[in-house]
């Protein structure tokens, strides 16, 4: 089981970028009743700035999808995607103000064989949360946790007893078509579970 501290509200209400950023390294635990525990070190992030920004959800305003965006920062957003990915972002900046950031690949820690019964067989370690659609179906995370306060509960993001140095990588972010020149994608720099 993973023990440690979950990340204080004031960590995420700061500026999107910053979190993104400040959140390579820590780990994402989800404490599961019945199936018991996963979780893994994020090793990927991209940012979402909010209105201003033409590729966030946000940027059409308040609607009932992203509420969540604008409320208190330290929760989740998890939406659906191609109908059939569900993806884990965690609402940054100041309540009122819309900013998340995506959380885009970990590197398995606990509960390897709970995320192997729940991706496709012969899938290697590398591969089982290299992706965002891949690590919420790892850790068991569904749109039953959207709105989920991260810094408490089943479902929360903690600091590693001991912060290994490394290197961050930038680049654009993945798989849009607005806004997709911004430099707002983090990474691990070297990390073989960054996705591909």
């Amino acid at each position: 089981m993973f023990e440690g501290e979950p990340l204080p509200r004031s960590f995420y209400t700061r500026p999107t970028v910053e979190v993104a950023r400040a959140l390579l390294g820590k780990i994402i635990s989800h404490r599961e009743t019945a199936r018991g525990e996963t979780s893994g070190r994020i090793v990927e992030t991209e940012a979402y700035l909010g209105i201003e920004d033409a590729a966030a959800h946000s940027a059409r305003g308040i609607t009932d999808r992203t509420r969540v965006i604008f409320g208190a920062p330290g929760h989740a957003y998890v939406y659906l995607i191609y109908g059939m990915y569900e993806c884990l972002n965690l609402v940054a900046e100041p309540e009122g103000r819309a900013g998340c950031v995506l959380i885009r690949a970990l590197e398995p820690l606990t509960g390897v064989d709970i995320m192997r019964r729940r991706r496709p067989r012969g899938v290697g370690i590398e591969a089982l949360a290299n992706g965002p659609g891949k690590l919420t179906r790892a850790l068991g995370i569904t749109r039953r946790h959207n709105g989920a306060d991260v810094t408490r509960g089943r479902l929360v993001v903690c600091r590693r007893a001991e912060d290994d140095g490394f290197e961050i990588g930038v680049s654009t972010r993945v798989g849009i078509s607005k806004a997709a020149d911004l430099p707002l994608r983090f990474f691990i720099k070297g990390n073989r579970f960054v996705s591909r």
